[in-house]
């Protein structure tokens, strides 16, 4: 009761505000001497009048936009808190840090996902990016995520689980065009990773950029293989085998990002060195090598980058398993890669 009626007198005083401003006008020009004269000071005093009330009725407005704007805004940011909820600091033996920054600084909404899930299978990973940023995004990633955390669990083979989001996604745009304006040739990017107990690294790839493999004081992409095209515009391939890409050895790191981090451009236009930056923050913790990325991130754009951006970070503290076999380290896979369709 007390917050239904903390509401009631501010939308009586939204609504009455106008209406009073607006008989006070009518008031004065239908009652006042000076209003029927039509002297210059008359006319003068007569416009002075309508200015103010004018003025007034556009400030009271805004101010009432500005009020529901941010309502809005707040109700936005706490439901992308929910889907992308805070990543536990290890999964599994690994070390993880994770963090978005949107492009609309405003909202502090985004169009990028992740999740990290330990399973049976292994632990598995999804980075994804939803086509445009803010409000208009926050559906779409919740019905790719709201599938991820599902089908990791259900399904055995890393193929069925993209299979599994890309009918989430079609469900998702079937419905929001019929209840809005269709969105031409609306698509999500999507990295899946398994990383199984024994630290072999398996990938299926739709549009999305490669992560980087940090090994030693080497900065290199985990493969150079073309991705799949994006889910959305065209169907999945009757065939999904998962892509072998090596290892994650102990000590090593993996780090997973939306294009907007290699796409922030500086006042001359130049691209920000996302492996350069990572060169730099090579033997660090994960949560330090976020914040180094992050803060380089923010100086090359002058803090406002034009993309959303996400990343996430994994390093491998299991211990090594001594085996017969000779120590590896993570490559590019020597399969065929998928071919790709040029949106």
């Amino acid at each position: 009761m007390i917050r239904i009626r903390g509401r009631v007198p501010r939308r009586v005083l939204a609504l009455g505000l106008p209406t009073v401003w607006g008989a006070v006008a009518v008031t004065y020009k239908l009652t006042c001497p000076l209003a029927q004269q039509n002297g210059f000071e008359a006319r003068l005093a007569t416009s002075a009048v309508f200015f103010a009330v004018g003025t007034g009725l556009i400030l009271h407005v805004r101010q009432a936009l500005l009020r529901e704007l941010r309502q809005i805004r707040q109700v936005a940011g706490a439901a992308q808190s929910a889907l992308l909820r805070p990543l536990p600091p290890r999964v599994d033996g690994l070390n993880i840090a994770a963090a978005q920054l949107s492009a609309d600084r405003g909202a502090s909404v985004g169009g990028d996902l992740y999740e990290v899930i330990a399973t049976e299978h292994g632990v598995r990973v999804v980075m994804g990016d939803v086509r445009g940023h803010g409000l208009s995004a926050l559906g779409t990633v919740a019905a790719v995520l709201g599938s991820f955390r599902e089908a990791v669990h259900d399904e055995p083979e890393l193929g069925c689980v993209l299979r599994r989001l890309e009918r989430a996604l079609s469900r998702h745009l079937r419905q929001r065009d019929r209840e809005e304006d269709p969105v031409a040739e609306d698509f999500v990017t999507v990295l899946l990773l398994e990383i199984r107990h024994d630290g072999a690294l398996y990938a299926l790839n739709c549009g999305h950029p490669w992560p980087y493999l940090l090994s030693g004081t080497r900065v290199d992409p985990l493969t150079r293989a073309d991705p799949l095209p994006p889910l959305g515009p065209f169907p999945l391939p009757p065939e999904l085998p998962p892509m072998h890409c090596g290892s994650l050895l102990p000590d090593e790191t993996l780090v997973l990002h939306t294009d907007g981090a290699e796409d922030a451009r500086d006042a001359h236009g130049r691209f920000f060195s996302l492996s350069g930056a990572l060169a730099k923050a090579v033997g660090e913790t994960p949560q330090a090598v976020l914040g180094s990325v992050f803060a380089g991130l923010l100086r090359h754009a002058a803090g406002a980058p034009a993309d959303d951006i996400a990343l996430l970070v994994l390093r491998n503290d299991r211990q090594l398993q001594r085996t017969s076999g000779a120590r590896g380290t993570a490559r590019p896979a020597t399969s065929q890669p998928q071919p790709t369709t040029h949106l």
